[in-house]
């Protein structure tokens, strides 16, 4: 078994993929050991040299990580807490200064950090559906061109690729999904 690393759902041997919340999979949720070459390392005289790692070559990452699988895990500074349907109460917690709103879709290769596939049952939800940034220290949520709309306390639809302004406590509506967005203190 292969146990994700960032849901810590454990996946059929050789899988890719976390069938729970679609996150890049490393076997074993290890890099590879070290690999020493043969007639090296073992007399002392020469230091162990590091085996290929599948994520990484030539020293550069390649496609088959994602961005999010590199980041180091930072203290939550918001969450999002669904309000309303099957899934009321089930709380995302936002660490980065940027957080994509979504349904994951392994072929196509999008993992939102707020991925609303198993709370979407309707698929009312955009695969890039929203985005909340937080720079300075204000938030803002951009609706990135989804078809069934961002709407923030049930206001006017948010036009795409135009940032507002969110605040603690603000109700955010994508698809047919509630969420409230809350400010961690």
């Amino acid at each position: 078994m292969i146990t994700c690393d960032r849901c810590k759902t454990e996946n059929l041997d050789g899988s890719q993929y976390c069938d729970e919340c679609g996150a890049p999979l490393r076997p074993n949720g290890r890099p590879n050991p070290v690999q020493r070459k043969p007639g090296h390392g073992g007399n002392g005289n020469h230091a162990p040299q590091p085996g290929p790692h599948p994520e990484f070559a030539g020293g550069r990452v390649s496609a088959n990580l994602s961005f999010s699988a590199l980041r180091t895990t930072a203290k939550p500074h918001a969450r999002l807490v669904i309000e309303k349907g099957r899934s009321t109460g089930k709380q995302f917690m936002l660490s980065d200064a940027e957080a994509q709103i979504g349904r994951w879709d392994a072929d196509g290769g999008i993992f939102p950090d707020v991925d609303l596939d198993t709370d979407d049952p309707e698929a009312k939800v955009s695969r890039r559906h929203a985005r909340i940034t937080l720079s300075n220290g204000q938030y803002f949520l951009e609706d990135l061109g989804s078809t069934n709309g961002t709407f923030i306390n049930r206001g006017k639809r948010l036009p795409p690729g135009q940032r507002q302004a969110l605040c603690d406590g603000d109700e955010i509506i994508v698809g047919k999904t509630f969420l409230r967005f809350h400010i961690v203190k």
